[in-house]
Order: structure tokens, then C-alpha cells, then sequence
């Protein structure tokens, strides 16, 4: 099970490596997507997911019993999920901004938008 997993992460990286490397803004913003979510599934195989216990501490011990599920990593990648959201909301608004006045989301034709704005004027 550890092997799929980790051969997942490692797709998911390659993915997203290649989306964020392509031209258009639109498949960096998915690129970056798929790079946050290999992220936090990487941060789950570290934290060592188990099924066994919740992390609480029963009544009568001091210690939580092993195997117990370590929260910190969870707790981790539910910010990792909120931020995620909130920069992912953000750069699609921007794109879809940058598309209206520009008329393209190559980043290429981007570079020539300057030079033909300063030349109608």
C-alpha cells in the first residue's frame, strides 16, 4: 500500500510539474492545484496514517496507546486545504481579469499586449 501511494505522490508531482511549466495561465493555475493536493497527500505519508485509534487519551492511561493517529499532520493539512482554496479563488479571478482586459492567457502574447497598448496611443 506504501508503494502506490508513494508512486501516486510522485505522478501527482510530475503532473503538476508539467502543468505549471506550460504556457498558458490557465494550466498553471490546475498545476498549482495538483501541486498543493501532492503536497498534503506527501504530508499524510509522513504523518504514518493508521486506522487503529484516534489520538485521545483514554481516562485511565497518561499516554495514548500506540498505534494512535498523530493529529499534527492532519491538523497541518487542513490549513494547507483552507489556504489552498482561498490562493486558488484568488488567481482564477485574477486570470479571468487578466483575460478579459487582455484578451489571452498565453504568457507569450502577454509580453506583446505592451507593446501594442503603447503603440495605439
Amino acid at each position: 500500500m506504501d508503494l502506490i501511494f508513494t508512486v501516486a505522490v510522485g505522478l501527482l508531482f510530475a503532473a503538476s510539474l508539467y502543468l505549471i511549466l506550460h504556457r498558458h495561465l490557465f494550466k498553471l493555475i490546475v498545476g498549482l492545484m495538483i501541486f498543493g493536493l501532492a503536497s498534503n497527500l506527501y504530508v499524510f505519508a509522513i504523518g504514518r496514517l493508521t486506522r487503529e485509534k484516534s489520538a485521545i487519551i483514554p481516562s485511565d492511561a497518561e499516554i495514548a496507546l500506540e498505534p494512535f493517529a498523530d493529529p499534527v499532520p492532519q491538523a497541518l493539512i487542513l490549513t494547507a486545504i483552507v489556504i489552498g482554496f482561498g490562493l486558488q479563488a484568488f488567481a482564477i479571478v485574477l486570470v479571468k481579469r487578466l483575460y478579459q482586459v487582455a484578451g489571452t492567457d498565453d504568457i507569450d502574447e502577454l509580453n506583446n499586449t505592451d507593446k501594442i497598448d503603447s503603440t495605439e496611443k
